[in-house]
């Protein structure tokens, strides 16, 4: 009997593995975000209870990204965030930035750049803030002072600030953040940190001797009015060479030291502020020292204990020391009080105060310890595992880290401890077991590459070998290839009752193995990400953004950076400025390949006919084939801020669009254009042109006037279209308006004409360059754009999406196509044919729908630039954003034409085919016999 075509059909989509769909109704199950903070900072983070009388504390940091937020310590997630600067988020602020928190406080202060701000510590709201006029802030410390009662959440801030020529220190009111007295320095001696007593307030200054060295000069003031009462200077000149070498300014009374080291690090001086002793002690130079961290406690209550942690190259140690602060006292007020033993590796300590207890947290390879400030023994101790998928043992190395101790009874209880590590993860331990990790390095992604899909690497490989074998040797190899494919059938025979069964959602699923792969639809590819702080790490695209694995790559750290670039065999390569092949990384692993990899022939990348360079403004070009070269000047004194170059991976499935009429206009597919963005400060223009890269011509040039050059201009280009955005502001009008420009080329405007070459095949690149004939609309948006992107699919068919970022509302959208072609009808409505053609009426206006917001209700951070890759299926194209935040998402342009949704039913198809089929059996011998009966009732 002939087997139905739908049931075969149907068994074969049953033994497809599953995988999510790309229809509107998965929205939040086929995009992912990564909301993240950035680098957090040592001096900027702690536990604090976000009101008085919690029980529960936040984890609060400060970023090198100048980002404040709030994290849950029970799950890492983020309570809440707030970003302070509007610098790049893979560069670190390099001003001082502060964060804090009085005890007891239901707010936390913030001080960055000019900008001092106090917010609520339960949900991130701006209570007051503070704008210091030419100045920068050089430190922030919270007034406690002790017997005072003070309205709760709302003590007085003490902001010390600089610019050129004064020095100012500033009480603001805690309560609403007005000024209540300023001190003004004028001496040019430098500003370096702020102390506080119970008293009297302290003004640290570097002074600068004649032989180079610094003057530790202190200044106090009385902290009710701001007046100065006394002024004394510490001789420090022959230690202190530059401020790097001071260890720490105690902020209050729990620590009223300021310590310093000569820059041997062969002794330690610390003196009681206020005090002119000094007392110096000795370290142990057997070994070099690397560096010296000081740990004191911040709660005004607490003792004055602090710890000295020393680090060399191969071990650790630390020492304890107290401050006598009773009237008593001798004049050396500071005495050892123990030392922790030295253990090899690197370690990291940190600071907890219970009631008037002060403890130490010591962090070393393997192991988490408790000690009392008081006494060297140990506490508690904790075995430490902190290892993650993809991460060597060498990469998790701490750097810092914060502690909150459970103290019961005297006894260490339990302990919980922020750590960050040289892989970039920042991760909570809770009693020496990982609870969770955030990936805190991708707030810093300077550039993301799209790897070749694993499924396709070896046959990549093998159909290399063929192309360059002879027919013989090509026809013997790919017969053996056909072979040991044979060899693969018994094993994926074995596996179909599983993948069946995997398939309904009954059976078993190993997606965290075989994801990336066993990849049939291409939605796992590996997206790698290079960092500022010198790692590469992978992600898995299709598994929210899943790390992979992370791995060093001190070629980052250079002044000029590498290249990462895909290498068709499933490879990443690390290329330097000059070409040259630095690194071969396998993209499922991260390991190294093997060397001959790096050897020549190396696989070229570049396959394009052309080459320019972007470098300081200027853009010149050259065609090896041609020998021709050329340079581009814009005209009236602008200067070049972009170029962007038609993608290396552009596939075109048309060369024409069909009109309604049945013509064709033919498209300008330049395979070597450039389009170039050129501004003018003095004239407020901004120029758009498109140049052929392999002679300079230029092909076609825009000029916009009354233009906000300080704003952003995003431009991209794909097939024969390109389209930019820029903010206008009128000198006449306050308002400004954000326009977004889409141009369409073609090689001629008449239908059914090829241009000057018709259909010529064999024309020169330079004799290609001819003026294309150019349809272009504008329209006015309400959002500024900050860059653009065009989806990608594997053969061109599905319709392009323009994908924009919108920072004003930390969004991403996904504009169809259709909405921004240029020939809509102006001043009409459109034409039956033009009707056909998916044509409207022009609206000058455009708004944005808000089914068109990829990123939903969420709010994505700083997104600098978009990729976007193809997936094996035609109608889906991958979209992976990054910036402060990662987002990543599956877009279908044309819809899903191409795989079922979601929510069809495999079984109840199923169960309806063999249905059909039981009763095709059962019928068929009632109906063979009635067609008998039949017969013979004729016959008679």
């Amino acid at each position: 009997m002939r087997v139905p075509v739908a049931l075969i059909a149907a068994a074969s989509s049953a033994l497809l593995r599953p995988a999510a769909a790309v229809l509107v109704d998965e929205a939040w199950n086929v995009d992912y975000h990564l909301a993240l903070l950035g680098t957090p900072q040592e001096h900027t983070t702690s536990f604090h209870q976000p009101f008085a009388g919690s029980r529960a504390s936040l984890l609060y940091t400060l970023s090198e990204q100048a980002v404040l937020g709030a994290v849950n310590p029970k799950d890492g997630s983020i309570v809440w965030r707030q970003p302070l600067d509007h610098a790049s988020s893979h560069v670190a602020n390099t001003t001082p930035s502060f964060l804090r928190a009085g005890y007891g406080q239901d707010v936390v202060v913030s001080a960055v750049n000019e900008h001092v701000a106090a917010w609520s510590a339960a949900d991130g709201r701006q209570v007051w803030s503070h704008h210091l006029r030419d100045s920068t802030v050089k430190d922030l410390e919270i007034l406690e002072i002790p017997g005072v009662k003070e309205e709760l959440g709302s003590k007085d801030a003490i902001v010390l600030s600089s610019n050129a020529h004064t020095t100012t220190l500033t009480r603001l009111d805690g309560a609403d953040g007005h000024a209540k007295w300023t001190f003004t320095d004028d001496s040019g001696d430098e500003a370096h940190q702020v102390s506080a007593s119970a008293t009297q307030l302290f003004c640290i200054f570097l002074h600068k001797t004649m032989l180079g060295g610094l003057k530790i000069k202190v200044v106090t003031l009385d902290p009710t009015n701001g007046r100065k009462i006394d002024q004394y200077t510490l001789s420090s000149e022959s230690d202190l060479s530059s401020a790097a070498t001071i260890l720490a300014v105690g902020a209050n009374t729990a620590s009223p030291i300021i310590a310093w080291t000569d820059k041997a690090r062969t002794v330690l001086k610390v003196n009681v502020v206020g005090s002119k002793h000094t007392s110096t002690f000795a370290i142990d130079a057997s070994k070099p020292v690397e560096s010296i961290i000081l740990h004191a406690p911040y709660n005004i209550n607490a003792r004055p204990h602090f710890l000295v942690h020393y680090q060399t190259a191969g071990d650790h140690w630390a020492e304890v020391y107290h401050i006598d602060l009773s009237p008593s006292a001798a004049a050396s007020a500071v005495s050892q009080a123990y030392s922790l033993p030295r253990l090899a590796g690197h370690g990291v300590f940190s600071t907890s105060a219970s009631d008037a207890n002060v403890y130490f947290t010591r962090i070393s390879e393997g192991e988490l310890s408790v000690v009392s400030s008081a006494s060297h023994g140990v506490l508690a101790r904790w075995p430490l595992k902190i290892s993650q998928p993809g991460l060597s043992k060498a990469d998790a190395v701490p750097l810092h880290a914060v502690s909150d101790i459970s103290v019961k009874a005297d006894t260490v209880s339990a302990i919980r401890s922020a750590i960050y590590l040289t892989s970039g993860d920042w991760i909570l331990v809770r009693d020496g077991v990982l609870s969770w990790y955030r990936p805190e390095a991708l707030s810093q992604v300077l550039s993301a590459t799209w790897a070749y899909p694993a499924v396709e690497r070896n046959l990549v490989h093998e159909l290399e070998v063929e192309g360059h074998s002879n027919m013989l040797s090509a026809y013997i190899h790919r017969v053996t290839r056909h072979i040991n494919d044979l060899k693969k059938v018994p094993a994926a025979l074995s596996a179909l009752p599983a993948r069946f069964s995997k398939s309904l959602g009954v059976g078993p699923s190993d997606e965290e193995n075989s994801a990336v792969t066993q990849d049939l639809f291409g939605f796992h590819k590996t997206v790698v990400c290079a960092t500022a702080n010198g790692r590469l790490i992978a992600l898995d695209a299709g598994s929210a953004g899943k790390t992979l694995w992370n791995i060093p790559l001190p070629e980052l750290e250079a002044a000029q950076k590498p290249q990462i670039i895909a290498s068709p065999d499933g490879n990443i390569i690390v290329k330097s400025v000059d070409g040259k092949i630095l690194r071969d990384i396998d993209a499922l692993t991260g390991s190294d390949t093997a060397s001959d990899a790096l050897a020549p022939p190396a696989v070229e990348i570049s396959q394009k006919a052309y080459k320019y360079t972007f470098e300081n403004g200027k853009l010149a070009g050259n065609s090896p084939a041609t020998e021709s070269s050329w340079q581009f000047i814009p005209f009236g004194g602008q200067q070049i801020i972009s170029v962007t170059p038609r993608p290396l991976d552009d596939p075109v499935a048309s060369i024409g669009k069909v009109l309604g009429d049945r013509k064709v206009l033919y498209k300008y597919l330049n395979p070597n254009i450039l389009l170039v963005t050129a501004v003018s400060d003095e004239t407020k223009t901004a120029s758009v042109s498109v140049v052929d890269a392999v002679s300079g011509t230029v092909l076609y040039t825009a000029l916009h006037e009354d233009v906000d050059v300080t704003l952003p201009i995003a431009s991209t280009i794909s097939e024969n279209w390109f389209a930019y955005s820029f903010t206008s502001a009128s000198e006449v009008l306050t308002t400004k308006g954000h326009q977004l420009v889409i141009g369409e080329m073609y090689e001629s405007e008449l239908p059914n004409d090829r241009g000057p070459y018709g259909s010529s095949s064999n024309a020169s690149a330079i004799d290609y360059s001819y003026e294309p004939y150019v349809f272009s609309k504008s329209f006015a948006i309400d959002n500024m754009i900050s860059h653009m992107a065009v989806t990608q699919t594997r053969q061109g068919i599905t319709s392009r999406m323009l994908l924009a970022v919108l920072p004003h509302s930390n969004a991403v959208v996904g504009i169809p196509r259709q909405i921004i072609d240029p020939r809509r009808p102006v001043g009409r409505d459109p034409t039956p044919g033009e009707q056909m053609e998916g044509l409207m009426k022009y609206d000058p206006v455009l708004r944005f729908d808000p089914k068109w917001y990829l990123t939903h209700h969420r709010e994505v951070l700083g997104v600098e630039k978009i990729t976007t890759s193809p997936a094996v299926l035609e109608s889906t194209s991958l979209v992976f954003a990054y910036g402060l935040d990662i987002f990543g998402t599956r877009v279908n342009p044309s819809f899903s034409f191409d795989i079922l949704g979601k929510d069809f039913n495999k079984l109840q198809m199923l169960a309806t085919v063999v249905a059909l089929f039981i009763a095709t059996v059962a019928v068929a011998p009632l109906v063979k016999r009635k067609q008998i009966n039949a017969r013979w009732q004729f016959a008679g």
